[in-house]
């Protein structure tokens, strides 16, 4: 089985990826698409030089290995997926095969997050369009999928974990509630950058509390984030 978390960005995705790691029988793969959305966009992150050295950027190669044999002989494969990062969001019939999920987070929180270390300048860099029309093209086909909140499944880790298992037919390992503290063998080498406060953790943990006002020249861009989001909370897993 391939499963595919599609998220935005300052959201638990990392957090995710190490739950999915803790089981024995699963490969994980982290955001296999970055150095190729690096290069397209041409974009100047930090350790963009290294990140596209490094990792695939040949739209094709990289589904063409994501599509492939799941990796060291394990059962599944886990990849975790910034949904910004699929520029061709029309031709993503490759998904149809994956048990994919949507992980969400509301905007205001994103956008507070997001503006401490990026320049924000339009809703795709934050991936909700793209999440949408994830849903909406497998909504088309007629293929499950399962849209997870971020706060919600902190509230109740293993609550929304086990429904997610349940809903692949995958049952719930404990195992997922913990991991090692640290950076981790499957961790993209950008982790020296953004993972300071994941790698920190041996578990979930719920957001701070963040009180700020949203700056009033990201208005537009959070009510058009909202108005996506909504749509997508409608279906998350309570």
């Amino acid at each position: 089985m391939k499963i595919a978390c599609w998220s935005g960005p300052r959201n638990i995705s990392t957090a995710l990826m190490r739950s999915w790691s803790s089981r024995s029988n699963i490969f994980v793969s982290d955001e296999p698409l970055y150095a190729y959305y690096l290069k397209e966009k041409q974009l100047k992150h930090p350790m963009y030089k290294e990140i596209i050295d490094h990792y695939p950027t040949n739209y094709e190669d990289i589904i063409t290995s994501l599509t492939s044999e799941i990796p060291h002989s394990k059962e599944h494969w886990y990849q975790k997926h910034m949904a910004h990062h699929l520029i061709d969001s029309i031709n993503i019939d490759w998904i149809k095969n994956f048990e994919n999920c949507i992980l969400i987070r509301h905007p205001k929180d994103v956008i507070n997050s997001y503006i401490k270390k990026n320049t924000l300048n339009h809703v795709n860099e934050l991936g909700y369009p793209q999440q949408y029309k994830i849903m909406r093209y497998l909504n088309s086909i007629g293929k499950k999928l399962i849209v997870i909140d971020s706060t919600i499944l902190l509230n109740d880790p293993k609550k929304i974990l086990s429904q997610w298992c349940s809903s692949i037919d995958l049952e719930f390992d404990i195992s997922m509630l913990k991991w090692e503290k640290g950076n981790h063998p499957q961790d993209g080498i950008w982790w020296k950058h953004w993972y300071d406060n994941v790698i920190a953790t041996t578990h979930f943990q719920k957001f701070s509390a963040n009180q700020s006002e949203l700056d009033k020249k990201y208005q537009s861009i959070y009510d058009e984030a909202l108005d996506y989001y909504n749509k997508l909370y409608y279906f998350a897993e309570r």
